[in-house]
């Protein structure tokens, strides 16, 4: 296992100029040993650039790549020790599963009583213990992309474990007990793994820092709670969560921050500024109020969604063209019909403000 870090930039047409040239916009990043890490973002983001470059697959067009200390920005995957899952299975489907899960070993010059033992613990996590002697090419797909995930978690020396987007074949039952099994294994095993995914469920729920990244920017890295909480940029709150984050535009004077010509905030020194910000709040932080409520905004309700353990509230702040908010309501309120003007508290201790897409701290 290493500790990886990156300091980088990509581009993959010659001389770029622009942003919008970039796959990769310049960054500095550390994976640390041990740690289980998600790239999480829409497609074209720049995250399996990113993996590749990390294994050696690709290499920067600009800057480096270092393991311990050590730069390997020239070394292929194999003079790195990587292990990689790609997004479909890659195994021999002439052998057995007991023989593909050892195959990395045996070309290593691995003992057969360590590789047997070996083999047998990773297919014993993986739930593989009843098909070790079975040919591969009877398998379904999410028993063969198991095997996949196996022979990339059975070698113990390896400087990381890469996945890209493993559980795009497997059965959307199976992928919430593949999740947990991975989060186990990573928990057991400690090896540093790195996991690129669009679903935020996935990468939520198995990584301890999980990368939020879009335009070629890696533009937050932390943890669930802190991406849920205060989304450092204004794509990770509208990206993260179920529905995002509404955005609301507001303008900060002398006398306080208004939002559709009505006062919501006293005057913010943090906010100075005779200019326009956004305020951000999640769904579930977004309550009724009384009306005329000082931080509520007035809000005419244009659809009312039962999820079963709670309302979705969509309603249009101002006039018909105005900005959209929505709210998780508790069934148990009393929720608001169609075209009903409501008062929806906005302003609270979950409330974010951003100047320029970024967090205003």
């Amino acid at each position: 296992m290493a500790r990886i870090d990156l300091e980088l930039a990509h581009a993959y047409k010659p001389h770029p100029q622009r942003d919008e040239d970039y796959a990769l916009l310049p960054l500095k990043m550390t994976f640390n040993d041990g740690g289980a890490y998600a790239l999480l973002g829409p497609s074209g983001c720049g995250k399996t650039t990113l993996l590749n470059i990390v294994s050696g697959l690709v290499k920067p067009s600009q800057g480096g790549v270092k393991f311990d200390g050590a730069d390997v920005t020239g070394r292929t995957p194999q003079q790195r020790n990587i292990a990689q899952v790609f997004q479909f299975p890659v195994i021999y489907d002439t052998m057995t599963v007991a023989e593909n899960l050892a195959f990395p070993l045996r070309n290593r010059g691995v003992a057969a009583d360590k590789i047997k033992q070996r083999v047998g613990k990773i297919a014993e996590m993986l739930e593989l213990n009843g098909q070790l002697n079975m040919r591969s090419a009877g398998l379904a797909a999410d028993a063969k992309q198991k095997i996949s995930l196996g022979r990339g978690l059975v070698r113990e020396d390896v400087s990381a474990v890469l996945f890209d987007e493993p559980l795009t074949v497997i059965d959307p039952h199976l992928k919430w007990q593949l999740r947990r099994k991975l989060k186990q294994i990573h928990q057991e095993l400690k090896l540093t793994l790195i996991y690129v995914t669009h679903d935020q469920v996935e990468a939520l729920t198995f990584a301890e820092q999980v990368v939020v990244m879009t335009r070629g920017r890696a533009v937050q890295i932390g943890s669930a709670s802190a991406l849920f909480e205060k989304p450092q940029h204004t794509f990770v709150g509208h990206f993260i969560g179920s529905p995002g984050m509404n955005f609301l535009a507001a303008q900060v004077n002398a006398s306080g921050v208004s939002i559709a010509g009505k006062r919501v905030m006293e005057a913010n020194l943090k906010l100075n500024g005779d200019d326009a910000i956004t305020l951000g709040v999640r769904p579930e932080y977004v309550t009724l109020a009384a009306p005329e409520t000082f931080g509520a905004l007035p809000a005419t309700v244009t659809q009312a969604q039962d999820i079963g353990t709670y309302w979705l509230i969509t309603a249009h702040v101002g006039n018909g063209d105005g900005a959209l908010i929505r709210a998780r309501l508790n069934p148990e309120q009393n929720i608001p019909h169609v075209d009903e003007v409501v008062w929806l508290n906005i302003v609270g201790q979950h409330t974010c403000f951003y100047r320029n897409e970024e967090l205003i701290a």
